[in-house]
């Protein structure tokens, strides 16, 4: 059959983008020792594991005949460019990453990658984040990336600064209540 009768989508489906948020031109990949070895972990789990049995089902299939309308090839070829992007993208993440070890800050006032903060807004509503990295921030366990409004509002500050955020809402004044870093050999760090 002609390419011009072939669905694109499959093209589509070839690109690299990302999975998360880009990073700021020419920044370094900043994460967590626990946050490196996460990915690095889900790097060799789909190098080392998945991608070989896919790789066996998609064999297995081909063998089988007509490829298509075989679901196993099909499904396998999908999964097997699924699996090859996301190793690209954790490549590229992996080589630029700078880990840095938030308890070496143990004991600071001041914020910096990695600490654990307790602001309040005016009103008086207390929230308490933890700065990490983009590949690891996690919203929903009130995790933030370095490069999110509030952390790059908060970085360099010290506990009793105010300062003011700019919210899609306006400017809004916040109080740096605490600062806390994992101590030395601390989970989390």
């Amino acid at each position: 059959m002609s390419k011009a009768f072939t669905k694109e989508s499959e093209q589509d489906d070839e690109d690299d983008g990302p999975a998360l948020p880009a990073l700021p031109q020419g920044t370094r990949n900043y994460m967590t020792p626990a946050g490196y070895a996460r990915l690095r972990a889900e790097f060799m789990q789909l190098l080392d594991v998945e991608r070989p049995k896919i790789v066996e089902t998609v064999s297995w299939a081909a063998k089988n005949g007509d490829r298509s309308e075989n679901g196993d090839y099909l499904y396998g070829k999908k999964r097997l460019r699924e699996i090859d992007r996301r190793l690209r993208f954790l490549t590229k993440r992996l080589d630029i990453a700078e880990v840095v070890d938030p308890s070496a800050h143990h004991g600071s006032d001041q914020i910096f990658f990695g600490a654990t903060v307790t602001y309040a807004n005016g009103r008086g509503e207390e929230r308490t984040i933890t700065i990490k990295g983009i590949d690891e921030a996690d919203s929903l366990q009130g995790e933030v990336s370095w490069v999110s409004p509030i952390a790059r509002t908060l970085l360099k500050a010290r506990e009793g600064d105010e300062l003011q955020l700019l919210t899609p809402g306006g400017v809004e004044q916040i109080e740096v209540l605490e600062v806390v870093y994992p101590a030395p050999g601390e989970p989390g760090a």
